[in-house]
């Protein structure tokens, strides 16, 4: 009975140290929290729907990616094309998995807490099953290899893992750091960068001639229902308001 008391106190000791990360805040931002993450997963849910049905009947939003990849076409060019393959390395499957690995690692070992390193990987595991799941199911198929500029690629497109990857890793990262710093600018900052990289991977991926419109639109609608997923897991998980006990001292307050 000791000994299992005692192992029981250890594994207590052990969540309070590295997975227990609160943090106090006022009733109204976690409202805030908790409406953002609704108002991502029901508009990303929403907008992938919709691209799957488009998709799926060749209707909607689908009849615009020949005329897209077309209109990328036009401007190839060999420094643009070297950029687009850089990016598409980064991204891919080989070298991003070992980005969030070391990001991970590195982070929990920095901060001596698990929870959002956790998360991030969660997150992003999550994705890639989605796209490993959803493609072979859906069979939609990628523009001419012809049109490649990287290699032939003969799986199915919809959705686009690079772009998946990369959705998930710096909306996710942004949310992650910017819910703890709290400051506005490093907000603004950290949601532009994710942006502007979101938009060159899924740029990239239709000008190197391995998606379409439709791929790249339904991965940024997935990626939206898995942070506002993870958003909403970490506000349960963390968040306490004044009148309810802290199981450690509160990391971030907010007046």
């Amino acid at each position: 009975m000791t000994q299992r008391l005692t192992h029981r106190q250890r594994l207590r000791e052990w969540n309070e140290k590295f997975l227990v990360e609160e943090r106090r805040l006022t009733p109204a931002a976690r409202r805030r929290l908790y409406a953002t993450a609704v108002v991502l997963m029901l508009v990303g849910a929403a907008a992938f729907l919709t691209l799957l049905v488009s998709v799926v009947t060749q209707t909607g939003i689908e009849r615009l990616d020949a005329p897209v990849d077309a209109w990328f076409d036009g401007f190839r060019s060999p420094d643009a094309t070297a950029l687009m393959i850089v990016l598409a390395i980064v991204f891919g499957p080989v070298a991003l998995p070992i980005i969030v690995l070391l990001v991970v690692v590195i982070w929990s070992i920095t901060a001596k807490h698990v929870w959002r390193p956790l998360l991030l990987a969660g997150g992003m595991l999550t994705g890639v099953v989605l796209a490993l799941t959803i493609a072979p199911i859906v069979q939609h198929p990628r523009p001419p290899v012809a049109d490649m500029l990287f290699g032939p690629d003969h799986t199915f497109s919809f959705p686009s893992g690079h772009v998946l990857g990369a959705s998930d890793f710096f909306l996710l990262l942004a949310f992650l750091l910017a819910s703890r710093v709290q400051k506005t600018w490093f907000t603004v900052l950290a949601v532009t960068v994710a942006i502007t990289m979101i938009v060159a991977q899924a740029a990239g991926r239709i000008y190197l001639g391995y998606h379409y419109i439709s791929d790249v639109s339904a991965s940024i609608a997935l990626s939206m229902v898995i942070v506002g997923a993870v958003i909403a897991i970490d506000t349960k998980r963390t968040v306490k308001v004044p009148g309810e006990p802290l199981a450690e001292r509160p990391m971030v307050a907010e007046g």
